[in-house]
């Protein structure tokens, strides 16, 4: 019995240091990543940052169904953290400590099954009920179109469909996108978790300086107009930290380490 108690003992001791290594090999970008994305999937504080954008969206819903309007009222979001969770890709990745892979993150879109952010299925399918037509504006690539659709059909979304599901097409920029869509539809609301997702101001803007600067001029909109989910995974702001260079890891670890503030 002692000898079986000891050799547990040292195959958890054994497993525990194995995984304290790996630990201590995570550059401070994967690490980080690890961080945050433990706090999408297991902190009730994201999920009332979630819960209470969908609620504001809501009641900015029901003030604009009582305004008249010539067209037809329509909201325009975004996919990927905001009506979908992608954490477990990103999470694989980054305990071991890899980028970003496109044909990885293919073959995750392509099966369909991310769950979705905490409050938006009910938010966009009660504005459904109330008539508004729901667009998904997405850099999602055309060949990711059915693994998109299967997905948000899977949760019963609406307007899951070719013609409601905008995916990117030649540049990552939404605003001609959306400027199509404002043709036709009073769009009401912006939802996402990335500020591009809301105006242009923040196309080819890949310095801090210049996205600070235009969400300043901006910021009337956001509760108002613009409904900003939560995402410290990953977005925009990443690039704007290394001031849009393509750095590899160590570089990248040591321009972290430059701009955290520190009361040292």
């Amino acid at each position: 019995m002692k000898k079986t108690f000891l050799l547990c003992l040292i195959v958890l001791i054994s497993t525990a240091t194995t995984r304290a290594q790996t630990a201590e090999q995570l550059s401070i970008v994967n690490g980080g990543k690890v961080w945050a994305l433990l706090y999408q999937q297991r902190a009730a504080e994201y999920k009332a940052l979630c819960f209470q954008a969908y609620n504001i969206a809501r009641l900015r819903l029901d003030e604009a169904l009582k305004q008249k309007s010539k067209k037809p009222l329509a909201i325009i979001t975004d996919i990927d953290e905001t009506v979908l969770d992608n954490s477990p890709y990103d999470a694989a990745r980054a305990v071991k400590n890899k980028d970003f892979d496109l044909a990885g993150w293919k073959a995750w879109t392509a099966k369909g099954i991310a769950d979705t952010v905490p409050g938006a299925p009910s938010f966009f399918k009660y504005a459904a009920s109330k008539g508004v037509t729901v667009f998904y504006v997405t850099n999602r690539d055309e060949d990711e179109r059915e693994g998109t659709t299967k997905n948000l059909k899977l949760y019963k979304l609406p307007n899951a469909d070719k013609d409601h599901i905008v995916l990117k097409q030649s540049i990552s920029s939404k605003e001609a996108r959306r400027q199509e869509i404002l043709k036709k539809y009073n769009v009401v609301l912006y939802c996402g978790d990335n500020l591009p997702d809301f105006d242009s101001a923040y196309d080819n803007k890949p310095l801090q300086d210049s996205r600070n600067a235009a969400t300043e001029r901006l910021k009337k909109y956001f509760g108002y107009k613009y409904i900003v989910i939560p995402n410290p995974g990953y977005g925009d702001f990443e690039n704007a930290l290394f001031g849009g260079q393509k750095l590899n890891t160590a570089q990248k670890d040591s321009v972290l380490r430059a701009l955290i503030k520190t009361s040292e």
